[in-house]
């Protein structure tokens, strides 16, 4: 481009000087026709004076010439730099431009980044917490029995168990199983006696309803004491004494001093169903949900207890490991 803006300048100036020339020549002839009809006429000067006028305008001629030449220049380089200036300016403007536009551009695309990425998560954080209330409320929020920081979350599992807020199985119709009259002890093996002893981790348990949990303690007593203070609500399952109480059975300790009990403690009986076959529908009922894998047998044996725990935990109550009513209730048995 400025090689370009160069040969026009010069071509340019070649013009300019040609025409300075060519007007320069007209004034002469001009003059010089002067001269020679002045040269003609009579005159009284004396010819020195002839001679002398005829140099000064030869002088002045070239004056004139050479300021032509120099304006011509002059003008010729004025033209020139304002066109490099213009150039200049153009490509300055069109620059800037161009980089004005990239700038927008870029951030525009990074704000549009930004949006789409704090919607994002967004939605990512509205998916997890949607995820997270629903595990909370099909699992529970007890993963635990007897844990002293879990104390508040359980006492509010408790009370939306109380107000029927979690889902329950369609009421069932206990059923009578045909058990053995004889304990598989290797399957569940006996407890031993401990004079005072509590259920661990039932001070955690909040409620009314758990309340039969917290108080219990191991008692031993001859028969005339148990038949003084409970009368004929005795039955006997495996040949062993339960006690009736508030809708519980009580291992009676004492009243058949080799009596066996597979579990010491509680056990909720709805409609006063015995021991045995409260564990027996328990044990079927568990059994078609999938949490219990052995045999309908009426034990509350480890096996059992561990089911009756997975049920518990995976639907918000407490895990006593054991048959309570909120369970049977939730299960429908009650």
């Amino acid at each position: 481009m400025r090689i370009l803006i160069v040969s026009l300048c010069s071509l340019a100036l070649v013009s300019v000087v040609d025409g300075a020339q060519k007007q320069e020549k007209k004034p002469q002839q001009k003059k010089q026709a002067q001269t020679a009809q002045h040269a003609a006429q009579p005159t009284h000067a004396a010819g020195g004076g002839a001679s002398g006028k005829k140099a000064s305008t030869g002088t002045h001629q070239v004056q004139n010439s050479r300021n032509a030449h120099a304006a011509t220049a002059a003008t010729a380089a004025n033209n020139a730099h304002k066109g490099k200036k213009s150039q200049t300016s153009a490509a300055a403007y069109h620059g800037q431009k161009g980089k004005t536009a990239q700038t927008s551009n870029a951030a525009y695309q990074t704000q549009k980044a930004k949006k789409n990425q704090a919607q994002a998560e967004r939605q990512t954080a509205k998916v997890a917490n949607e995820r997270q209330t629903a595990k909370a409320a099909n699992a529970g929020q007890v993963k635990g029995a007897g844990k002293p920081n879990q104390a508040k979350t359980a006492t509010v599992s408790d009370q939306n168990a109380a107000k029927g807020k979690f889902a329950k199985n369609k009421p069932l119709k206990p059923q009578h199983f045909n058990l053995s009259k004889h304990p598989n002890t290797a399957k569940a093996p006996p407890v031993k006696f401990q004079q005072g002893r509590r259920i661990q981790g039932s001070q955690n348990w909040q409620g009314q309803r758990y309340a039969v949990f917290r108080n219990y303690k191991s008692e031993w007593h001859d028969r005339n004491w148990w038949h003084n203070h409970y009368r004929n609500n005795f039955v006997f399952v495996f040949g062993a004494p339960y006690y009736w109480n508030a809708g519980y059975w009580f291992p009676a300790w004492g009243y058949t001093p080799n009596a066996y009990y597979a579990w010491d403690g509680p056990i909720y009986a709805h409609n006063r169903l015995p021991p045995d076959q409260v564990i027996a529908n328990v044990q079927a009922t568990l059994q078609q949900q999938g949490y219990y894998h052995g045999e309908v047998d009426g034990l509350i044996g480890p096996l059992t207890r561990g089911a009756i725990a997975d049920y518990q935990r995976d639907h918000g109550l407490y895990t006593t490991s054991t048959i309570d009513q909120p369970t049977l209730q939730s299960l429908g048995i009650a």
